[in-house]
């Protein structure tokens, strides 16, 4: 089809260029504009398979949010960008499953891991790490006066078995009692359970099912996509000393968007959108700033690679 258009374009072109009769003109005229949006777009469609695949794109995912600086309204943000993404990711039917969580006792969580599972998922979520800021008015604040807090985001892609292998000589269990807000004991077992990878440093605690056996299958779920992630991250970082592709470098350090309720706007930093509508954002309505990110990603990309 493309060759055949490419072959109407220069036939309307000639028309153009030698016929006198209007009619026959305007006729050409129109086609020749809709043929070139339709070839600009294939090309650009093209372009884009010339774009190396991120390995990752597909895997379920991850995502690990923790209160930042801002005490307990940081905490009740924790609660509610969890609920967000699930909302997210219930109105295109994925699933959402909770793998770890500590909470306060006031609706907060001072951190929340879940797992995204679905279609593409990752593809979709992994430009939302980095620092996100709150500005409102807390509940208990009597003076009106407006906070400002935040939360981190990590979005990790699953890794399998054959993604990142972990020698057990590297890792260190400890088992205690799992406590709920508050320092009451959820359990009266040593079910709880605390790895660290001797290697990085890393450590992943989990506590929030009744057995130790499931507990520990979660833990090392988790800590193999912290691997894989960092290891994504040190190919970035690798990369971006001579790129300027990615939207935001995925810095965890890196502020990406605020969340401001008085003026029910949203703001992404890294590609400069502002939004006025944080109410439906909040609950879930966040495909067109991933979209927007995804596209922007895309850009940046085909820019750097010239094509």
């Amino acid at each position: 089809h493309y060759v055949e258009d490419e072959a109407r374009l220069k036939e309307d072109e000639q028309i153009l260029h030698e016929e006198t009769d209007a009619e026959l003109r305007a006729i050409a005229e129109e086609e020749r504009a809709f043929l070139s949006q339709s070839l600009e777009q294939r090309e650009s469609e093209l372009r884009l398979l010339l774009l190396p695949k991120d390995p990752n794109d597909e895997k379920d995912t991850i995502v690990e949010i923790r209160a930042g600086t801002g005490g307990e309204e940081a905490a009740l943000f924790v609660a509610d960008l969890y609920r967000m993404y699930s909302r997210y990711g219930e109105s295109i039917g994925w699933r959402t499953e909770v793998l770890n969580s500590n909470a306060t006792g006031m609706g907060g969580f001072k951190e929340i891991s879940f797992r995204v599972s679905g279609d593409n998922v990752y593809s979709q979520l992994k430009f939302e790490g980095g620092v996100h800021r709150v500005q409102r008015v807390p509940e208990t604040e009597a003076q009106g006066r407006i906070h400002t807090s935040a939360a981190t985001v990590a979005v990790l892609p699953e890794a399998d078995v054959v993604d990142v292998h972990i020698n057990e000589e590297d890792l260190e269990f400890d088992v205690y009692r799992s406590s709920g807000p508050g320092g009451q004991s959820v359990n009266t077992t040593d079910s709880a359970v605390r790895v660290t990878h001797k290697p990085t440093g890393l450590v992943v605690t989990c506590q929030d099912e009744k057995s130790q056996h499931k507990n520990k299958a979660r833990v090392l779920s988790i800590l193999r996509s912290r691997l894989l992630a960092k290891r994504i991250e040190e190919e970035n970082a690798a990369r971006s000393a001579n790129r300027r592709s990615q939207v935001g470098s995925g810095d965890r350090s890196e502020r990406i968007r605020t969340y401001n309720f008085p003026q029910n706007r949203v703001t992404d930093h890294r590609i400069g959108l502002t939004l006025h509508k944080l109410d439906s954002f909040m609950e879930g309505e966040i495909q067109d700033v991933l979209d927007a990110l995804i596209a922007a990603d895309r850009a940046a990309r085909m820019a750097e690679a010239g094509v």
